[in-house]
């Protein structure tokens, strides 16, 4: 058996008709950039999350920058992120000039601990960066508890978490300014590079839109100096026939890591992620934690079985941030993480006896 470790078969095969019928649509429209794609899917990826608002964007990253850049985020300001998490939220703090703060994640749930949060509030700190890791969302209401006590901004990075929720609110309608990829490999993806940006604040969406064309609203006229991040009109229109989708994917995907947990759970010195009181889990990844990482990826590896380590280095150790000082052993869980997390394939379409393949052969290495 050959289990691969992701695949889109379960997903685009079923609708390839429709993604079909949607590229002819934009390419019957002559109309590529910021057209009535666009608007229509800002308005249902608005509604979907539960925002007033939504701007598409060229990324993730661009998401990120944009919605930094609208609240006037910037140098000597500071960020509050968690040390665990893909190196595109340190960026985005990064590139607007402000200086990313690390706050140790929750053992269980890999997200941001928020009972640390107020512990590294400074005079400098602007805002609070929760990353919905891996399709948890993080504990937000203590999160927006902690930021309005202090006067803070919350942007939240939920490219990995879209449905997800907290006390049955959706991820992306917490902050005041929030971002998402829709990566390929995401839970709802495009057909290559695109992202968004969610709100119910009428003048951040405006500041949004603006920062994303150029910094201008009317063309050849710009109020301030922007940058041209704009999703386009195809990906727009395949995100609006995948949209229809998400919520029987995210089904799916909750079933496939209950039958995991329910086959790994007391396997060896297997550590499975928990869930945080009144949040949900998408499952963008299914991660597992052993001290026998590395031996366990190359032994499923032998057997045909493919996985990913998400992330073998935090960012605070890369070396892109080496100017910060950061010292090994400085971020113990976060780098503990690093070490022993390993990512089982999860994907609609994955059948029940790959499944029960993948855990036998788990079974047999420990």
């Amino acid at each position: 058996m050959n289990i691969p470790f992701f695949s889109f078969a379960g997903t685009h095969d079923p609708i390839k008709a429709e993604l079909t019928k949607a590229f002819e649509k934009v390419y019957d429209s002559h109309w590529y950039i910021m057209g009535n794609c666009l608007k229509d899917f800002e308005k249902n990826y608005a509604d979907f999350s539960g925002t007033k608002y939504c701007t598409g964007v060229a990324n993730g990253l661009d998401a990120l920058i944009i919605s930094l850049k609208t609240l006037g985020i910037g140098a000597g300001d500071e960020v509050i992120v968690p040390s665990n998490t893909y190196i595109a939220s340190w960026l985005s703090v990064s590139y607007v000039g402000a200086i990313p703060v690390p706050v140790e994640p929750r053992v269980g749930t890999f997200n941001i601990n928020a009972d640390l949060i107020e512990a590294s509030i400074t005079s400098k700190t602007k805002a609070i960066m929760p990353v919905h890791l891996f399709g948890q969302c993080c504990e937000m209401d203590k999160i927006m508890q902690i930021a309005k006590k202090h006067n803070l901004f919350v942007v939240e990075d939920n490219a990995q978490a879209q449905a997800a929720t907290c006390n049955g609110q959706m991820t992306g309608s917490f902050g005041d300014i929030n971002a998402t990829s829709f990566y390929p490999a995401k839970n709802l993806g495009a057909l290559g590079d695109a992202g968004a940006i969610t709100t119910n604040n009428t003048e951040l969406n405006h500041k949004a839109n603006v920062v994303r064309n150029y910094g201008s609203q009317k063309k050849y006229f710009n109020e301030i100096k922007g940058i041209n991040s704009r999703l386009d009109e195809l990906q727009a229109e395949i995100l609006n026939v995948k949209l229809k989708y998400l919520n029987n994917w995210t089904k799916t995907r909750v079933e496939i890591a209950t039958t995991y947990n329910q086959l790994l759970n007391g396997v060896g010195d297997m550590v499975l992620s928990s869930i945080a009181n009144n949040c949900t889990h998408v499952y963008h990844q299914f991660v597992i934690r052993t001290k026998q990482r590395d031996a366990l990826q190359e032994y499923l590896t032998k057997n045909n079985i493919g996985t990913i380590i998400h992330y073998p280095i935090p960012p605070h150790l890369q070396e892109a941030y080496s100017e910060m000082n950061f010292k090994k052993g400085q971020f113990p869980i976060a780098e503990e993480m690093a070490e022993t997390s390993l990512s089982l394939p999860l994907y609609p379409g994955i059948k029940n006896e790959e499944l029960e393949f993948v855990a036998n052969t788990i079974k047999k290495f420990f």
